[in-house]
């Protein structure tokens, strides 16, 4: 069982930037699928996005061209840089890690962001 770590979560005002990474602890897999989603309260999980294979990339239309997604080049650790954050960006964000794909990847336990108007 592979333990997927996420950090750089925190509280920022409207306008601000973060940066969360995410890598496998302990671990010394590649992972050919990485993602960052996100949960606000009282709503379902969603995909903000992710980089497979070669390095395709997606974007959920509600990030596109504030958030972007990255990965080292060994493919263990992902980043998600977030600018130009937004209230309605508040939520659990959680990586996930797949081997092979995102639908049999190990997910992280979830780091907070809070984005203050």
């Amino acid at each position: 069982q592979v333990q997927v770590v996420e950090s750089g979560g925190g509280t920022v005002q409207a306008g601000g930037s973060l940066r969360l990474s995410c890598a496998a602890s302990g671990s010394s897999f590649s992972f050919n699928a990485m993602g960052w989603y996100r949960q606000a309260p009282g709503k379902q999980r969603e995909v903000v996005a992710t980089i497979v294979g070669g390095g395709i990339t997606n974007y959920a239309d509600s990030v596109k061209g504030r958030f972007s997604i990255s990965r080292d080049k060994i493919f263990r650790q992902v980043y998600l840089q977030m600018n130009n954050l937004q209230p309605e960006d508040t939520a659990v964000y959680y990586c996930r890690l797949g081997l092979r794909s995102l639908g049999d990847g190990s997910w992280g336990q979830g780091i907070q962001v809070t984005v203050s108007s």
